[in-house]
């Protein structure tokens, strides 16, 4: 993408307010307008609770980070595992708490190029920890419970529903009407699902 290639674009940035600074700075560097509307609030679940959870699983010899939220509040929790993720953005949250990653996909950013590494192949008979929000895809936890591993996850943090305004979801819609919003981005599932929920039934037709 060349400088300059956003400029009059509108984008709408619903990644959690604390993660969208990166997003939000390359829209702005190519000459777009960065609309913010958080559809995702990050909570972290209460840290006793998560304690206790994972008294009750087995010594990990695979800890999998699924998000960098999990890195934040659930690093602790791999023990002294080897360390698993599935894209850059949780590598570097997990080097820039001191620790290494061992496993990360050749190519790729998500959970099917992670199941293509080598050292997720030969996992008979090994205790993998899957580190994660409160729910999320099934595909990694299947697969290597296929492959003969004992799979268990560890809910470290919820995704919440941000709460709006009327009037800040009208300035929103006014914005979207008047052609000042033209790209929205979403990045997962869930953030989609979220949006949905915020806008009106009369605002579908303009996601089509």
């Amino acid at each position: 993408m060349s400088r300059g290639s956003l400029a009059g674009v509108g984008v709408l940035v619903t990644r959690p307010i604390h993660q969208n600074s990166h997003l939000v700075s390359a829209i702005k560097k190519h000459g777009g307008n960065a609309v913010r509307f958080p559809t995702i609030e990050i909570r972290p679940r209460n840290a006793a609770t998560v304690i206790e959870d994972a008294y009750r699983l087995p010594t990990p010899d695979i800890a999998i980070f699924v998000s960098s939220n999990a890195v934040v509040h659930g690093l602790q929790h791999a023990e002294d595992a080897k360390i698993a993720v599935v894209g850059p953005a949780t590598a570097e949250a997990v080097k820039n708490a001191g620790r290494a990653v061992d496993i990360s996909p050749y190519e790729g950013f998500d959970s099917e190029h992670l199941l293509q590494t080598a050292e997720l192949f030969g996992v008979a008979g090994k205790h993998i920890r899957i580190i994660r929000g409160q729910d999320g895809r099934e595909l990694l936890a299947d697969t290597l419970r296929e492959r003969g591993a004992t799979v268990d996850y560890l809910s470290v943090y919820e995704r919440t529903l941000p709460l709006y305004r009327d009037d800040e979801v009208d300035a929103l819609l006014s914005d979207w009407e008047s052609g000042r919003v033209n790209v929205i981005t979403t990045m997962s599932v869930a953030s989609f699902d979220n949006l949905l929920a915020v806008l009106p039934e009369s605002a579908r037709p303009m996601l089509a």
